[in-house]
């Protein structure tokens, strides 16, 4: 059974969760793992999803405000020893109903082209490409998506 718990980014297992991730993407990225990683600082994140396998945490995610009436999801992360299971699905759309409960309508993300089931995750729950925003609008490995949400359609 996973338990979730809502918390901020100076969770420990978030953040030992997080090293794991960004050890995973530092090899996925290569050498566009600096520029990526500059944007994915957790110290002011406030909005964090850890799941629970007893007192393991196997899974995380985050969110940080994007604009008035959007959130931004981040710092995705299933530990490979137990992917495959629906947990990534779980977290995302705990952070989306969170992100609704605090009237927010619609959640945008970034993940990379080197990151398949991230993409299939993603198109799986409802979100589409959409053209990339911000800091990632000339990146050519970056695939930015983006997914309306409320409470009532959760």
């Amino acid at each position: 059974m996973l338990t979730l718990q809502r918390t901020t980014s100076e969770s420990p297992d978030f953040q030992a969760l997080v090293v794991l991730l960004d050890a995973d993407l530092r090899i996925r990225d290569s050498e566009d793992h600096a520029f990526y990683a500059q944007y994915n600082k957790i110290d002011t994140i406030r909005n964090v999803v850890v799941g629970y396998r007893e007192t393991i945490a196997v899974g995380c995610g985050a969110f940080k405000v994007f604009d008035a009436d959007t959130v931004e999801i981040k710092r995705m992360f299933v530990h490979p020893d137990a992917r495959g299971q629906g947990i990534a699905m779980t977290i995302l759309q705990a952070l989306e109903t969170w992100a609704a409960e605090l009237n927010y309508t619609a959640c945008v993300l970034e993940t990379g082209k080197m990151q398949p089931e991230a993409i299939a995750l993603y198109q799986k729950a409802g979100y589409a490409v959409t053209p990339n925003y911000g800091q990632y609008a000339q990146v050519e490995n970056s695939v930015c998506m983006r997914k309306t949400i409320s409470l009532s359609a959760l």
